[in-house]
């Protein structure tokens, strides 16, 4: 049996329909405005509605997923903070205190917090769904970050999260993170899947100096001697379980037709490994803005993704997933309301002599 096969309990991602995606570049076309004049937002609107199978999709009933666990290479030293701050935020998630509870409040989202991972016990809470696969990961760069069976269940655990939020109503799903580590395993997985060197893709995560820096790179390049990731493997041996819940988020959102936003570096990770398992999720993807860790861009260029946004963000937690949410409704709008040449009385381009 392959690595992919024992993954067969994954759902498959819905494809487009060709049909919607037709209509609504025919009704883009009868706008009043010259052609391509919305630039990404008359894409971006066709997208959605082959995607989701509706001209009159809105993202109205939003979630932003985080998922959150610790990393065993933590203790190579790689990250300013020390473990302890993935509780710590995980805490603040739930107490409405971080950058992602103002803007999910601002964007009137859901929030679900899932502990996949964290090296704490957490206390029960509405915004929280307790699946702890383990106390962290093992350290990748001497080993596998964790077993088959974990990788396994990290997924499971993921689409169980997107079951919860979709069985309360939801047009669209933000997925973000939390992990103290979590771009070393993130930057080692676009170097697997990607083929790119881990000095390309590795940057300073929580702002480490030059020192911890090359540091980091060194323990990636460990990492991935030892462990020889390839295809879908890749999540076992240099993933995260955060990564894998994301992962699993997406392929049950992808299957539901329910469109994603993909916040930075490790929710990019994530969704390459959710391509790698099934290469259809791309359809369901929106890349809201660019980070600015370095192996982001890498990423997003493998899985053919244009950031909607760049403002230099690396803070991770879907913060940026959520400021897109505009542009999503935006391009939508468009779609929908503006009157065309016909009902609004407007004379249409003059052919050329």
């Amino acid at each position: 049996m392959t690595s992919c096969e024992q993954f067969d309990f994954l759902p498959r991602p819905a494809l487009p329909s060709e049909r919607m995606r037709q209509q609504a570049e025919a009704r883009q076309a009868r706008l009043t405005k010259p052609s391509g004049a919305l630039g990404r937002l008359e894409q971006l609107a066709c997208q959605l509605a082959a995607f989701t199978e509706r001209l009159d999709w809105l993202p109205s009933r939003r979630a932003v997923i985080v998922c959150a666990a610790d990393h065993g290479v933590a203790r190579q030293g790689v990250s300013a903070y020390p473990q302890a701050v993935t509780a710590q935020m995980v805490l603040n998630f739930l107490r409405g205190g971080a950058a992602v509870n103002v803007l999910a409040r601002q964007m009137n989202a859901r929030v679900l917090v899932v502990d996949a991972g964290v090296a704490a016990e957490l206390p029960e809470h509405p915004m929280l769904l307790s699946g702890k696969i383990a106390h962290g990961t093992a350290d990748l760069s001497a080993g596998a970050a964790m077993s088959e069976a974990q990788a396994a269940e990290s997924l499971r655990l993921g689409m169980r999260a997107f079951e919860r939020i979709h069985a309360e109503g939801v047009d669209i799903v933000a997925v973000g993170e939390m992990g103290i580590a979590n771009t070393t395993a993130a930057s080692a997985i676009i170097a697997a899947l990607t083929g790119a060197s881990p000095a390309e893709v590795t940057g300073r995560g929580t702002g480490i100096d030059d020192a911890r820096l090359q540091r980091k790179i060194e323990v990636i390049e460990r990492a991935l001697r030892v462990n020889q990731p390839r295809g879908c493997d890749t999540l076992a041996k240099v993933g995260g379980f955060e990564i894998g819940a994301m992962a699993g988020v997406m392929l049950a959102a992808a299957a539901a037709r329910v469109p994603i936003l993909l916040d930075g570096l490790i929710s990019t990770a994530a969704a390459l490994i959710a391509a790698e398992f099934a290469p259809e999720v791309r359809h369901a993807l929106i890349a809201a803005h660019r980070s600015a860790e370095r192996g982001h861009q890498i990423a997003l260029d493998h899985l053919n993704l244009s950031p909607l946004l760049d403002l230099d963000m690396r803070l991770g937690e879907g913060t940026g997933a959520l400021l897109a949410l505009p542009l999503v409704e935006a391009a939508m709008r468009t779609l929908q309301e503006m009157a065309t040449f016909d009902e609004a009385g407007v004379s249409e381009k003059e052919p050329s002599c």
